[in-house]
């Protein structure tokens, strides 16, 4: 590291570098727009099933009478005694107020959901009912369906609201404006516009694309370090694509691997395939943007540091810290993978099979072709966007008015306009 630097505000990017970065940013941002207008989905995709008369309202347990559980015949088949008795807790009659719904105030009586794995509920518990219309189907009116967990999740979501804003201010404002801003678009685009027959694949990479520049210029401000972690991860994304359709062809998954894909492939005739390559794509994009903000962010940092750093210079120093991030980012999605699917896992190995059998199921399978595809994607990120945003540090123009190398004010990202409009 150089020792006489200063810490004033940054030369402007050249105006070859930022028409370049223009070039390629409007038009990915209009194709983006016109493949979002395009695809929009226009209708409300029914499931037609006589689900829809099925009411879902809320109440509160203000008492509950415990009796004895009434053991259940065997299924067909099955000897007496091999089924697992039913928990006491869970046998027997709640009264409830309800708090939502037309019968809103009313107090109903119902029975208490048992059997192996039901849940316990206890008076004060607040709890979601189903209401079902008599002469639809041959069960009682209210049956209590699950605990309401609407006030935790509220209280979870304002304390991790306060803790993004407490550490990052305005930046974590932006950053959660950007959260919300990929929630809408993934539940009022890519999930009806994949519902209502769209490719799942092209969805995904249009959606991703806009998820992409919306959120990285809110959070980071329309900087050249942003643009060149757009189009770093644009290129990475394009290349996790290419290998997910390979690798998906390559093992022949078809991307039903529980009963959730089998609906939607039975009932809505999804591409269950494409489904799955959408997945990877849409999976990737959250580590690719942490790890491409993250590398132009160093670079530039290098550059500003080391004035006189060449191309070869300012790569080789960031992709040391690039190598450091990649080798714990790895081990972090493996993780997640595993965690996500200890259930499953543990499904398997009680099984007692072949270490080469198990990897071979298809549930398996496809977790590690998701994880190892995302995984190259992932490394090839690092390079691409630490060359792109080198390219950019090293044709910075020299500025005039730079003030005296004692001042320690922070400096501030250089936006695009500024290269625009200087004489």
């Amino acid at each position: 590291m150089g020792a006489n630097h200063s810490h004033g505000p940054a030369a402007p990017s050249s105006r070859g570098t930022v028409w370049a970065t223009l070039a390629v940013i409007v038009p990915l941002a209009l194709a983006t727009l016109t493949a979002l207008i395009w695809l929009w989905p226009t209708e409300r995709t029914s499931t037609g099933q006589p689900s829809a008369s099925l009411q879902q309202m809320t109440g509160t347990i203000t008492s509950i009478t415990l009796t004895p559980c009434i053991e259940e015949p065997p299924a067909d088949g099955q000897p007496r005694g091999q089924r697992p008795p039913a928990d006491p807790a869970t046998c027997g009659e709640a009264k409830v107020d309800l708090t939502s719904g037309p019968q809103a105030g009313q107090r109903i009586a119902t029975q208490l959901p048992s059997g192996p794995g039901a849940q316990i509920f206890t008076a004060g518990d607040d709890v979601v009912l189903i209401y079902t219309p008599k002469g639809i189907l041959d069960v009682p009116p209210y049956q209590i369906s699950d605990h309401d967990r609407s006030s935790p999740l509220g209280l979870l979501g304002a304390a991790f609201a306060l803790a993004v804003i407490a550490f990052g201010r305005w930046r974590g404002v932006t950053a959660l404006i950007g959260l919300a801003i990929t929630f809408v678009l993934l539940l009022m685009f890519v999930i009806p516009a994949i519902l209502a027959g769209q490719p799942p694949l092209l969805v995904a990479i249009v959606g991703s694309a806009a998820i992409m520049l919306t959120v990285l210029y809110l959070t980071h401000g329309f900087t050249i370090p942003t643009s060149m972690a757009v189009v770093g991860t644009l290129v990475s994304l394009s290349l996790t694509g290419a290998l997910s359709v390979a690798a998906i062809g390559l093992a022949d998954l078809n991307g039903i691997t529980d009963e959730s894909s089998f609906y939607l492939d039975m009932n809505y005739r999804i591409n269950t395939q494409g489904l799955l390559l959408a997945s990877i794509i849409i999976g990737s994009l959250g580590v690719l943007d942490d790890v491409t903000v993250t590398q132009s962010v160093t670079v530039t940092e290098l550059a500003h540091a080391n004035p006189g750093y060449t191309f070869a210079q300012l790569y080789r120093a960031a992709a040391r810290v690039g190598r450091a991030h990649i080798a714990s980012v790895i081990n972090t999605i493996i993780l997640a993978y595993a965690g996500a699917s200890l259930p499953l896992l543990l499904l398997i190995s009680v099984g007692d099979q072949p270490i080469g059998e198990v990897l071979t199921n298809p549930v398996i399978a496809q977790e590690i072709v998701r994880s190892v595809v995302g995984t190259i994607g992932l490394i090839a990120a690092v390079p691409i966007t630490t060359a792109l945003a080198a390219l950019a540090g090293t044709r910075r123009t020299t500025s005039d008015h730079q003030p005296p190398p004692t001042a320690r004010h922070r400096r501030p990202m250089t936006p695009l306009s500024d290269s625009i409009t200087q004489p």
